[in-house]
């Protein structure tokens, strides 16, 4: 295998109004390959229970009197990365070379991608501009070096979050030195008003079992679950609701099981999970 960088290319998300109830729409440059991001498009209309959405990775929806929701599993994402260059990607979205209307955002969520880096790899320097990008490492070392001064190294229970802003231009990459692979999750949200001054945030160690953090700029907030075995996971109302498992197994009410890599998108509300063993979630709550 040929490990090394990935040459990103430009990276860049452009401004999008946020969606109304229903809309969902993205413009973007190109993924970290280096291949074209995907053009605007309509959202997919609303499907009865149990039918299957084209572009929603066969997710298939349930509803109840107050909230509908859909269960979209790992092996159902999108493939991309650079295996030679040791990384490999999964994405939740519309993504570069992926396109598909049906699926360009969900609430403020432009992105959900899974990385994984092999020692040594990484992604070259590339820009952003008007974009969120938080970024959960589960495991390993991520380095991280931008053109606004900032070089830390982030580790599993830090959060990391770079305000793109008017523009900013970064680099990520496996830092651990220890012969360990790097991987971590990196979500992108759309800002509700362009332009700024870019700005960068590490929080260190966040609490257990349950953290917050809030993303204002993209009207966001996220939860950071890690319960024990037995504990439940009880996502709050919201317009939108995005819950994403990292590791362990949960169940939901209907009986129905989460595994590593799979999604919840809900409208109005979710059920709560309950963790089979320690797992780890990440819940998104979005407003309008």
């Amino acid at each position: 295998m040929r490990v090394g960088v990935v040459r990103c290319g430009f990276r860049h998300v452009t401004r999008l109004p946020h969606p109304a109830a229903g809309a969902s729409r993205r413009v973007a440059g190109t993924d970290a390959s280096g291949g074209r991001a995907p053009r605007p498009g309509p959202a997919p209309p609303p499907s009865g229970p149990g039918r299957r959405q084209r572009g929603y990775g066969g997710g298939v929806t349930s509803t109840n009197s107050a909230a509908a929701w859909t269960v979209h599993r790992a092996g159902e994402r999108y493939e991309g990365g650079d295996a030679q260059a040791g990384v490999t990607t999964r994405h939740s979205f519309s993504f570069g070379p992926h396109y598909d209307p049906d699926n360009l955002r969900f609430g403020a969520l432009l992105a959900v991608n899974e990385e994984r880096l092999a020692p040594g790899a990484g992604f070259a320097e590339h820009p952003h501009s008007h974009t969120e990008i938080v970024t959960w490492v589960a495991e390993g070392v991520l380095a991280h070096r931008d053109s606004a001064g900032h070089t830390t190294t982030v580790r599993p229970g830090d959060l990391q979050h770079l305000s793109a802003a008017s523009g900013v231009r970064h680099e990520e990459r496996e830092g651990g030195g220890d012969g360990r692979d790097l991987v971590f999750t990196q979500m992108w949200l759309a800002p509700r008003q362009p332009g700024g001054d870019p700005s960068y945030t590490v929080r260190r160690a966040l609490p257990a079992p349950v953290a917050r953090y809030e993303v204002p700029a993209a009207g966001a907030v996220l939860h950071v679950h890690r319960p024990a075995p037995g504990a439940l996971v009880e996502p709050p109302r919201a317009p939108y609701l995005y819950v994403h498992v990292v590791r362990g197994t949960l169940r939901l009410a209907d009986g129905a099981a989460l595994a590593p890599g799979d999604a919840l998108r809900a409208r109005g509300g979710a059920p709560a999970l309950t963790a089979l063993d320690a797992a780890e979630v990440l819940v998104w709550e979005m407003a309008d």
